[in-house]
C-alpha cells in the first residue's frame, strides 16, 4: 500500500473542511428560506366565493367613480369643496405590496379605493388622497393603506403595510411628528370599512371594538396613530338606505356612512363630527358632510386626452 505523504494528507483534510462548510451553509440557507416562507404564509381563513353579481359588476373592465359635494370643517369654519371616490378591482402583489404588472401566483385580487378630497382654506388649497387595498374575498385586513396631504405649508405622508404586524411609516413637515417608523398589532382599520361596505355589509364589525381611525383624520388633527376604542352600529335610515356609525369617545368623533342596502351598496354620503378650531381658539364640535353628486363607470386610465375632458362634466367636476 502506498504511504500517504504529508502534502496529500493536507489536501484531503482541506477538501473535508470545505465540504463540511459548504454543507452547513447550504442547510442554513434552506432553513432561512423555510422560516421566511412560514412567516409570510400565515394561516388564512377560507376564501369566500364571489357571487356572479359581484363579478359582473366589479370585473367589467371599468372603475366606479362618484363625486360628492363637500362641506369640510377646518380651523373652526366650513369650507366648500369636492370629494371623489374611485373604486376599481386590480391584482395586487403580496410580497412587494404594489399593483401587479402581470399574472403571478402570489397576486391578491383587491378592491381598491382611492379617495380624493379638495378644498380651500382662505388663500391656500388642500389636496388629500387616501388609498385602501382590500382583498375581494373579505378574508383579512387591508393589505396596504396610504395617505398624503399637500397644502402651502408643506406635505404629509403616511403608509401602513400589512405584514406580520401593521408596519407604519409616517412623514410630516411638523417637528413634533417628523419622520417615524413603527409597528402596531393588527386590528380593525377604519379605512378598510369603506371597501367592506361595497363587498359585504353583513360582514362589517359592530359593537365595542378596537380600531385604527382613518389616516386622514389622525394626520390632519395630529392625533397619535394607534388603535382607539369605538362603538359601531348599523341602522336602517329608510327602506333603501342603511347608516353605518362609528363613535370614538376619546376622540369626541363620530362618523356616519350612508349606503344602499341593495347591491352594489353604493356610498350615498357621510357625516363626520369632531372638534375643530382655529389656531389659538377653542375647538368646537363641527360636522363635515359629503352628499352624492354624480357617478359613472368608465376605464378612466385610458381616458387621458384632451378629448376626454368632457367626462369631468359627467361627474360635475
Amino acid at each position: 500500500m502506498k504511504k500517504v505523504t504529508k502534502i496529500e494528507q493536507l489536501i484531503i483534510a482541506s477538501i473535508l473542511i470545505i465540504t463540511i462548510f459548504v454543507s452547513c451553509k447550504t442547510n442554513d440557507k434552506s432553513e432561512d428560506k423555510s422560516i421566511a416562507k412560514s412567516e409570510i404564509n400565515e394561516p388564512k381563513p377560507e376564501k369566500k366565493e364571489l357571487s356572479s353579481e359581484f363579478k359582473e359588476y366589479w370585473y367589467s373592465g371599468n372603475a366606479e367613480i362618484t363625486s360628492y359635494n363637500l362641506k369640510q370643517a377646518r380651523y373652526g369654519q366650513f369650507r366648500p369643496g369636492s370629494t371623489v371616490l374611485i373604486y376599481v378591482t386590480e391584482p395586487f402583489l403580496a410580497g412587494k405590496q404594489v399593483k401587479a404588472d402581470g399574472v403571478n401566483p402570489d397576486n391578491i385580487p383587491v378592491l381598491k379605493l382611492n379617495s380624493v378630497k379638495n378644498y380651500i382654506t382662505g388663500i391656500y388649497p388642500y389636496s388629500l388622497m387616501t388609498s385602501s387595498f382590500y382583498p375581494v374575498h373579505d378574508d383579512t385586513h387591508s393589505v396596504k393603506l396610504s395617505f398624503s396631504a399637500q397644502e402651502w405649508c408643506g406635505h404629509i405622508f403616511a403608509q401602513l403595510n400589512n405584514r406580520e404586524k401593521f408596519e407604519i411609516q409616517s412623514n410630516s413637515y411638523f417637528e413634533s411628528e417628523a419622520d417615524q417608523k413603527f409597528s402596531l398589532e393588527k386590528t380593525h382599520l377604519e379605512n378598510e370599512l369603506w371597501n367592506k361596505i361595497r363587498i359585504d355589509p353583513s360582514n362589517l364589525p359592530t359593537g365595542d371594538v378596537s380600531i385604527i381611525p382613518s389616516l386622514e383624520f389622525l394626520r390632519q388633527t395630529h392625533k397619535e396613530l394607534k388603535a382607539y376604542k369605538a362603538t359601531i352600529k348599523i341602522e336602517n335610515k329608510n327602506k333603501t338606505i342603511q347608516t353605518y356609525t362609528l363613535e370614538y369617545p376619546e376622540l369626541e368623533r363620530t362618523l356616519a356612512i350612508d349606503f344602499t342596502t341593495a347591491f352594489p351598496h353604493t356610498i350615498e354620503g357621510w357625516r363626520e363630527t369632531y372638534p375643530s378650531g382655529h389656531h389659538g381658539s377653542k375647538a368646537e364640535l363641527m360636522t363635515t358632510t359629503a352628499e352624492k353628486n354624480k357617478s359613472i363607470k368608465t376605464p378612466y386610465w385610458k381616458q387621458n386626452t384632451n378629448s376626454d375632458l368632457f367626462l369631468r362634466d359627467s361627474l360635475g367636476l
